[in-house]
């Protein structure tokens, strides 16, 4: 079966065409990096003006690289929930005409589970249940999958997200948009070792993350630093807060593996194409002799593949919705 899925929770407008959950056919992203430059970061009308003005030819799009029309579709997915609520509402009312005119199923899809879906993408032969650490710009999760439509939140983060917290620091440093990509660039030619930061931790519960004391310290030595007229290696400073944010993130993946006893251990999410979390992970799972799945870089960031993943298993489970979809900028993803 052949589902034409859509993404448009934030900033990446983006369409592709995916046989039975594990085929990519066809993947086109539409970035609007060059649009939010200049603000520092996503304006959200301005984003989802430019999903108005490309939604409509990327669909053209991923139907002509994966060789297909709308006959041959078996449904019609996109991400519903959760993001900014006016991006996702142009990819929801597009798809919904969609469907509707092509008399094809609408299966809605939260964004998270996509991230996710995206492991088995990765990895075909990929079996239930497994433990994955989600981390993006706007969520970091460690979440059991027991199976493709059933998800249990064991841990997250009490105020920002991993990726938010790179961002910041990546500003900081006076780094080019987005930031997360930029300081991981220029952690790779620094020290370590060279700055010390807190740990990421909440107190009574393991589990779960709290990156703004982590944030703060960075804000508050960089500070203390200028005022003193020290000078600061901006690459020693990337490379020793990246470092500290990747163990935070595998502590607790660490101690969620022996609480749930995972089998398997899986990493996704935009913040999932850093360098030092990819080694940390890996080591972390070499320790525990557990497989470790990670997709590709291109599977990390927000695209329509792993839309249309998840929207397979969602359509076999029956999950479906009629043209009252509503989009919604927040929801559990325990919920669907």
């Amino acid at each position: 079966m052949k589902i034409l899925a859509f993404e448009t929770s934030c900033d990446e407008t983006a369409a592709a065409v995916v046989a039975d959950g594990r085929h990519v056919l066809s993947s086109v992203v539409r970035t609007q990096i060059d649009l939010h430059r200049l603000y520092g970061g996503v304006v959200p009308e301005i984003a989802s003006r430019a999903h108005v003005e490309s939604i409509s030819q990327l669909a053209g799009e991923a139907l002509a690289q994966a060789g297909c029309g709308l006959a041959d579709l078996g449904a019609v997915g996109v991400t519903a929930w959760p993001g900014l609520i006016g991006a996702l509402l142009v990819g929801v009312n597009f798809a919904k005409s969609l469907a509707l005119s092509a008399g094809l199923p609408l299966v809605p899809v939260h964004h998270l589970r996509g991230h996710i879906a995206a492991c088995r993408l990765a990895d075909p032969a990929l079996a239930h249940p497994f433990l994955c650490l989600v981390v993006s710009g706007g969520h970091t999760s460690l979440v059991w999958a027991q199976d493709p439509v059933t998800f249990r939140t064991v841990g997250r983060t009490r105020d920002d997200a991993a990726g938010e917290c790179l961002d910041k620091v990546a500003r900081l440093l006076g780094l080019p948009y987005p930031g997360g990509v930029a300081l991981d660039r220029l952690a790779q030619r620094g020290d370590p070792a060279a700055f010390r930061f807190p740990d990421a931790e909440v107190r009574d519960a393991p589990l779960d993350f709290s990156f703004s004391g982590l944030k703060t310290a960075a804000i508050n030595q960089l500070h203390q630093l200028e005022q003193r007229g020290q000078a600061v290696d901006p690459a020693d400073f990337a490379a020793s807060f990246v470092e500290a944010v990747a163990q935070a993130l595998c502590r607790r993946l660490e101690l969620a593996a022996a609480e749930t006893g995972a089998p398997v251990l899986a990493l996704c999410g935009g913040v999932a194409a850093n360098t030092a979390l990819r080694r940390h992970a890996q080591a972390l799972a070499d320790r525990l002799g557990l497989p470790l799945t990670v997709p590709p870089p291109a599977l990390c960031g927000d695209n329509a593949a792993m839309i249309g993943a998840q929207a397979h298993a969602e359509l076999l489970a029956g999950h479906t919705a009629g043209s009252d979809l509503n989009a919604l900028a927040t929801r559990s993803l325990d919920q669907g």
